[in-house]
C-alpha cells in the first residue's frame, strides 16, 4: 500500500512543479478571481442592495460568484490542457509501460486542481470579507455546495480532456464552454439582478445552480434541494461521459 502511495504522492508533486514552471491555469483561475473581487470592491454602486434579493448588496452577491468561476476556469483549462498536451506528445502512451500508471497522472492533475480552486476559493472569500462582503453564515453547507460544484464541473473539464486531442484543441473547447457557464454563474449580471426569465435558464445550468445554492448560504438559509440534486447528477452525467471517452492515446 505504501509503495503506490508513495509514487502517487511523487506524481502530484511533480506535477506541481510543472504547473508552476507553465501557470497559465493557475493565474487565471486563482489569479483572476481575486483581482476581480478587489476591483468590484472598491466600486461604489456594489455596495447598493439588490432589490428582492434578502439584503444581499452586489458585492454580497458577487463573492459566491467569483468563488465558482475560480472552479470553472480551473475545471475548463487548468485540468484539461497539461492531460491533452501529455496525449499529444505520447507521454500518456509511454507511461502506460512504467509503474507511474496514466491514472495516477490524471487523479495528479485532479488533486492539484482541487488545492487551488479551494486556496481560491478561501481567498477570494477572505478578501471579500475584509473589503466588507458578507461571508456565508452556513458554513457546512457551503462547503457542500462547494464540493459538489468541484464534482460537476471538473468531471466537465475532464470530458474536455478526453475529447481534445490537442492542447489548442482542448483551450479552445474550455474558453467555448467557459464564457456561457460564466454568464448563467452570474460574472456579468448576478442572478438576484438577472430577468426571471434568465434567473430560471440559470438555475438549470451546473454554475447557476452552484452560485445559486451559494447564495442561499449567505442569506443565512438551507441551499435548495433541487440545485445540490443537479450538481450531483451533472458530476454523475460527465464523469461517465468523461470515463467512456477518455482515452490515453
Amino acid at each position: 500500500m505504501s509503495a503506490p502511495r508513495g509514487v502517487f504522492a511523487r506524481v502530484v508533486q511533480t506535477e506541481a512543479k510543472l504547473a508552476i514552471r507553465e501557470p497559465v491555469g493557475i493565474v487565471w483561475g486563482f489569479g483572476m478571481p481575486v483581482i476581480l473581487v478587489v476591483i468590484f470592491g472598491n466600486i461604489g454602486p456594489f455596495a447598493d442592495e439588490i432589490p428582492g434579493s434578502g439584503g444581499m448588496s452586489v458585492f454580497d452577491a458577487y463573492l459566491p460568484v467569483l468563488c465558482v468561476v475560480a472552479l470553472t476556469m480551473l475545471a475548463l483549462i487548468g485540468l484539461p490542457m497539461p492531460l491533452a498536451t501529455y496525449r499529444e506528445l505520447g507521454v500518456l502512451r509511454r507511461m502506460a509501460t512504467t509503474p507511474v500508471s496514466p491514472a495516477r497522472l490524471l487523479g495528479a492533475q485532479v488533486v492539484l486542481n482541487l488545492v487551488v480552486g479551494a486556496a481560491a476559493v478561501v481567498l477570494v472569500l477572505g478578501v471579500g470579507s475584509m473589503l466588507g462582503g458578507q461571508l456565508p453564515s452556513r458554513v457546512p453547507a457551503f462547503v457542500l455546495v462547494l464540493l459538489l460544484t468541484a464534482w460537476a464541473l471538473f468531471a466537465l473539464g475532464l470530458v474536455v480532456a478526453a475529447v481534445a486531442r490537442t492542447s489548442r484543441a482542448a483551450a479552445a473547447l474550455g474558453n467555448v464552454l467557459f464564457f456561457p457557464l460564466a454568464f448563467f454563474g452570474g460574472l456579468w449580471l448576478p442572478l438576484p439582478a438577472m430577468p426571471q426569465v434568465l434567473q430560471g435558464i440559470s438555475s438549470w445550468i451546473p454554475t447557476g445552480a452552484a452560485v445559486e445554492a451559494m447564495n442561499a448560504t449567505v442569506r443565512g438559509d438551507a441551499p435548495p434541494l433541487v440545485s445540490l440534486l443537479l450538481l450531483l447528477g451533472y458530476g454523475a452525467v460527465f464523469g461517465a461521459v468523461a470515463w467512456r471517452t477518455f482515452r490515453w492515446e
